[in-house]
């Protein structure tokens, strides 16, 4: 998280302090930094060296069009998983030639208007999904192309509810009905098989799991072509995680210690998973998100109240679940920080929200540096899964969407009036 940084006391996202930003646009804000989001992308993209790939932003983490237009811009593909999100990536100006369609429940007309935008690949993950490829593209004149995602039961040792690649999952195909899901597909009219999809979990801060399943694949690959069937392409999906602890330091700041090593960069991961991949002779997509833009992006908040309960002590703020719902959702960490350091002293306490649910938190029973109302606090890391995951819940307004580059501020998404709630 280099580009957001404390200067003195004060917290900065590159050359802007946050505090002048809740001052003109108010909270709660959605922050983002251009050099940063640019600077992950660009660190996979070298990782890869002279290996043939294409790395595909997955829509998924963050749609903001701004963004978007951005990865498009310094050369991503993209990874779409609804027909929204592939008109998103074609306004922003992703070329087909290099956006993959994946998702467990494509309807029709979804289908239909990927191939009538002629996109890359359609990751198959069913034999009646095929079936129905087949059937459109026939109607369409065309021919699908189409990869089929194998289910390789592999555990990412992540969080439940983010693993994919288990086979007890809702997505792809049962690796041991793989060789004759192929087999059926390449039976199939206005259909060509080209590659083989997986994708196991997301938020995953191992090596390990990533190197088994392109063990998988690899070995997968193999016994595809000893039955006689060729294919060019792998797409070996996404998932790496970020470091959401110590994102940002500062002598006043509480050390994070959860006990966990630290997270392995997206280059390492890319290392590691390269020599195993490149045995297969085969083209080979990512489709990263949560890497290219969590720590790309904070979540503004204001103080409202600070109360105690018993032996509980309360921050009140005017974010919460509607605004950033991992923390309820998945009991994700994200580090909590004030805008301007004021004191040294901190105190455990839980930061909650306004909304009507005991489950509206944004960290519990967090030592947190001393705050009072109309202080201002950042949520870190919430660059992905942040405004995606919002919601009109309580009848609340969306917030604003800001994205920083150097000196200069512009707004990416204006702030909702009641009136948008109609």
């Amino acid at each position: 998280m280099h580009y957001f940084l404390y200067k003195g006391n004060d917290l900065f996202c590159e050359e802007i302090p946050l505090n002048e930003l809740v001052e003109e646009y108010g909270t709660p804000l959605y922050v983002y930094s251009r050099n940063q989001i640019v600077e992950n992308y660009r660190s996979i993209e070298s990782a890869f060296g002279t290996t043939e790939h294409v790395t595909c932003y997955a829509l998924k983490a963050n749609s903001n069009l701004a963004l978007l237009k951005l990865l498009a811009e310094a050369g991503a593909g993209a990874d779409v998983v609804s027909g929204g999100e592939l008109f998103l990536a074609l306004k922003a100006g992703f070329p087909p030639e290099k956006i993959a369609f994946a998702g467990v429940g494509k309807r029709e007309d979804e289908i239909e208007y990927a191939l009538s935008q002629k996109v890359f690949s359609l990751n198959a993950e069913s034999h009646q999904e095929l079936q129905l490829i087949s059937r459109v593209a026939l109607r369409l004149n065309t021919t699908a192309r189409v990869s089929l995602r194998i289910n390789p039961d592999i555990d990412a040792q992540s969080h439940p509810y983010v693993t994919t690649g288990l086979h007890s999952n809702k997505f792809g195909i049962d690796s041991v009905k793989g060789l004759e899901a192929f087999r059926f597909a390449l039976g199939l009219p206005s259909v060509e098989v080209i590659g083989l999809h997986t994708h196991i979990g997301s938020q995953i801060t191992k090596i390990e799991p990533f190197l088994e399943t392109a063990k998988f694949v690899v070995s997968f690959i193999e016994k595809l072509r000893e039955a006689g069937i060729r294919i060019s392409h792998i797409d070996f999906g996404g998932g790496f995680g970020v470091q959401y602890t110590n994102a940002i330091r500062h002598e006043a700041q509480h050390v994070e210690d959860h006990g966990s090593p630290p997270v392995p960069t997206s280059a390492e991961f890319v290392a590691s998973i390269l020599p195993v991949l490149g045995q297969s002779g085969c083209t080979i997509w990512l489709e990263p998100g949560r890497s290219i833009v969590a720590d790309g992006g904070i979540l503004l908040t204001r103080v409202l109240y600070t109360k105690e309960n018993g032996s509980k002590k309360f921050v009140v703020a005017d974010a919460g679940m509607t605004d950033l719902i991992r923390p309820s959702l998945y009991n994700a960490h994200h580090q909590i920080v004030p805008v301007k350091i004021e004191t040294y002293e901190s105190e455990k306490v839980d930061v909650v929200g306004p909304i009507c649910e005991t489950g509206d938190f944004l960290a519990r029973d967090r030592l947190l540096l001393k705050v009072k109302p109309g202080d201002y606090l950042a949520v870190l890391t919430t660059g992905a899964y942040g405004f995606v995951n919002t919601s009109h819940y309580n009848a609340r307004p969306r917030p604003a969407e800001i994205l920083v580059n150097g000196d200069r501020v512009r707004v990416v998404r204006r702030r909702e009036t009641f009136e948008d709630l109609l």
